[in-house]
C-alpha cells in the first residue's frame, strides 16, 4: 500500500501484519513500525503523514543507524584511520547522523502476513562511515509478540550498531510515568554533560537507577531517564493498563528513555508521551575499547534478535 511519496520521487510503502491478537503497520521510510496493535489497542508512538514523518518525527518506530546512540564529536578511530561524522546532537554524532537509516527508504526484500524483510545498501562513505554496508531487519508477529531480527554484512571495515526507536504507550493515556520498569541490569553507564558515557560501568544499587526491583518511571529522578543498561543476561518489563510488556535481546545493552523530552508542539506528543527500550551496544564504542565492540569486518555477518512479548492481565 502506498503511504506518500518523498520530495526526491521516491515512494514509501505500507505493510500491514497480522498475527493472532497482534496487528502492525510498517513503512519502507526509516523501516518504521508505525503502529502496534495489541488486541485493538495500539502500543506505540506513531504518525497520521508522510509529511509528518520528515518534519515531526523524534525517531518515532525506526530503525537508526549506522549508529544508534551517541559517538563523541563525530569521530572515530578504526585500524589507524580516523573518521569524521556529522555532529548533530551539541557536540555528539547521534543515530547516524543528519541523514541516518530513518530517513531513508528500505525495500522488502520478503512479505507475508507475519513478517516482512527490508533491506538497506549504505554506500561506503554515507554520513562519514567507512564500508559499503547492507542491513537487513525483519518484523515478525507472532501470536502474542513482535520479533525483531537484525542482519549486518559489510565491504570494509566499520562500526555498526542498529536498534529500533519505538516509544511504547502501554495504557495509551499519553504518559508514561505510572508505567511501571523492571530492568534486568546491576550496572548502568553513567554519562557526561554530552550524554557520552564516561566508560565506568556504575552499580544500580542504592541509586534511581536501580530497576532490578519494579519501579514506576515517575516514582523517581523526576522520571527523567537517557540511560544505557548493562544487561545481565536477562531484559527488562513494563507493566501498565492491565498489559505486560517482556522484551529479551541477544544484545548487551538497553537505552532506557522515558520520553521526557518530547516537545508537544514540535511533535505531536508531549513530555513523557511514551518511553524507549531500545536494545543495543553502548554508545560511543567506537571510542571506548573497554566496551564491548562494535567493529564489523568484511567476510563476517553480524546478526541480533530482540523481542517484545505482550501478556494481558486477566480479568
Amino acid at each position: 500500500m502506498n503511504f506518500g511519496t518523498l520530495p526526491s520521487g521516491e515512494s514509501v510503502e505500507l505493510v500491514e501484519l497480522s498475527s493472532g491478537r497482534l496487528r502492525a503497520e510498517v513503512l519502507t521510510y526509516g523501516a518504521i513500525v508505525r503502529s502496534l496493535e495489541v488486541s485493538g489497542r495500539n502500543v506505540v508512538l506513531g504518525l497520521d503523514t508522510l509529511e509528518d514523518y520528515l518534519t515531526r518525527s523524534r525517531y518515532f518506530g525506526a530503525v537508526v543507524g549506522r549508529y544508534g546512540n551517541r559517538i563523541a564529536n563525530g569521530r572515530f578511530t578504526l585500524d589507524g584511520v580516523e573518521y569524521e561524522l556529522a555532529v548533530n546532537n551539541g557536540t555528539a554524532h547521534l543515530h547516524g547522523g543528519i541523514v541516518g537509516f530513518d530517513k531513508k527508504v528500505w525495500s522488502i526484500e520478503s512479505n507475508d502476513d507475519k513478517s516482512v524483510t527490508l533491506r538497506l545498501i549504505s554506500p561506503d562513505g554515507d554520513e562519514g562511515y567507512p564500508g559499503t554496508l547492507t542491513a537487513r531487519v525483519t518484523y515478525t508477529l507472532e501470536d502474542d509478540a513482535l520479533r525483531i531480527d537484525y542482519e549486518m554484512e559489510t565491504e570494509a571495515p566499520t562500526v555498526v550498531n542498529l536498534t529500533n526507536h519505538s516509544y511504547f504507550d502501554l495504557s495509551g493515556e499519553g504518559d508514561v510515568r505510572d508505567h511501571v520498569v523492571r530492568i534486568d541490569a546491576e550496572h548502568y553507564l553513567p554519562v557526561d554533560d554530552a550524554k557520552i558515557p564516561t566508560g565506568e560501568l556504575a552499580p544500580v544499587k542504592g541509586t534511581a537507577f536501580d530497576f532490578t526491583e519494579p519501579h514506576a518511571v515517575g516514582e523517581r529522578n523526576d522520571g527523567a531517564y537517557d540511560h544505557c543498561y548493562v544487561l545481565g543476561g536477562g531484559g527488562a518489563t513494563v507493566a501498565a493498563g492491565g498489559l505486560t510488556m517482556e522484551v529479551t535481546t541477544t544484545e548487551p545493552g538497553v537505552q532506557f528513555y522515558t520520553g521526557h523530552m518530547l516537545d508537544g508542539d514540535a511533535t505531536p506528543y508531549g513530555p513523557f508521551g511514551g518511553l524507549c527500550l531500545e536494545t543495543q551496544h553502548f554508545p560511543d564504542s567506537p571510542n571506548q575499547p573497554q566496551f564491548p565492540s562494535t567493529v564489523l569486518r568484511p567476510g563476517r555477518r553480524r546478526t541480533s534478535t530482540t523481542t517484545y512479548r505482550f501478556i494481558q492481565a486477566r480479568p
